[in-house]
């Protein structure tokens, strides 16, 4: 009898496989930002958490420029959100200087060290 052998065990459930945007409860997907972040030249070395975090990132920052894109087209009563108000949403709001060119200043000398 040692021979036969009794598989209960292939009679469980095999768990769903969840993808990473599911598990991290996010609508933009990981593994696109992942592929994207690593084909791009300035992610060699990476953890597994910083296409997640990246993505949390956009998600937000998409997430808050359609809400007040959504409050600019309420004001001049409109339903539909327009590109023009995406573009005064951003430039009314405190996210304006991620859009802005002249945010980084440019340095023309290095500081030298203090003696």
């Amino acid at each position: 009898m040692s021979g036969e052998r009794r598989h209960h065990s292939s009679r469980r459930r095999k768990k769903r496989v969840l993808s990473r945007s599911t598990r991290a409860e996010l609508q933009f997907p990981v593994s696109r930002v992942d592929r994207l972040l690593r084909e791009g030249s300035n992610a060699h070395r990476m953890s597994w958490c910083t296409p997640v975090f990246f993505t949390g990132i956009l998600e937000y920052l998409t997430a808050n420029i359609l809400d007040l894109a959504g409050k600019e087209a309420h004001d001049h009563h409109q339903v539909l959100i327009t590109p023009e108000h995406v573009e005064r949403a951003v430039d009314n709001s405190h996210l304006s200087y991620i859009f802005d060119d002249d945010f980084h200043p440019q340095v023309d000398e290095m500081p030298s060290p203090g003696k």
